[in-house]
């Protein structure tokens, strides 16, 4: 992180001092996503808004990032609270560089807690949310692999350093996702991206997963 942006960060926790929970949207826009499901995506992105902004204690604590793959891997949005994320309108295209993009989200969250520790902020364990409805295509296999065993290291009670959830959509190759996450995949029915975001905001707010919709099922 640049000078300017430290700089920028202090400011805003000296306004703001509480404690924050960072939440890193990792979203497949392969081109399998074209047409409906990356609509309703961005649909669901703006629910998420709506429902982080009417809650009074995660409207000030979560603090949200995206991260889009396809064959490119792109911050969509850096690390804010929910009152400076403007929902971005994605487009589908390419291949899914899964992989790559894992573990430029880790990265991420990694430095974003680094960021906080720096400026004496405490924060709590960060969630990221990989939605998809393929599977890795177009890296190389130790690509992958890195990822998983980054997941695996970071994803677990002793560290607890993040909360990893994959969600998978429809054609989504969800024997291939148990393999990647930790945690058991969840499967999303139909294109119901505001039922995941409205759960990810409760979950976010309470500090831990509340009940799940009836429109996800572990796989």
């Amino acid at each position: 992180m640049d000078m300017a942006r430290l700089e920028e960060a202090a400011v805003e926790f000296a306004e703001n001092p509480e404690p924050r929970c960072a939440c890193l949207l990792l979203l497949d826009t392969s081109s399998s996503m074209q047409g409906e499901p990356i609509q309703a995506l961005n649909a669901g992105l703006r629910t998420l808004k709506d429902a982080l902004s009417r809650d009074p204690v995660a409207s000030r604590r979560v603090e949200v990032a995206i991260v889009t793959f396809d064959n490119r891997v792109i911050v969509a949005q850096d690390f804010v609270t929910i009152d400076k994320f403007e929902p971005p309108t994605l487009q589908a295209q390419g291949q899914t560089f899964m992989g790559t993009a894992i573990l430029q989200a880790l990265d991420m969250v990694h430095e974003r807690k680094a960021v906080y520790r720096q400026n004496g902020v405490s924060y709590f364990r960060s969630w990221v949310f990989m939605i998809t409805d393929g599977e890795p295509q177009g890296e190389p296999d130790e690509i992958i692999d890195k990822a998983v065993r980054r997941i695996s290291s970071e994803d677990n009670d002793e560290t607890k350093r993040l909360f990893f959830y994959a969600v998978g959509v429809e054609g989504a190759n969800m024997e291939r996702l148990k393999t990647i996450a930790v945690r058991p995949p969840y499967r999303l029915a139909g294109l119901q991206f505001g039922e995941l975001f409205r759960w990810a905001s409760a979950s976010m707010g309470k500090g831990g997963q509340v009940a799940l919709p009836s429109a996800m099922k572990p796989a």
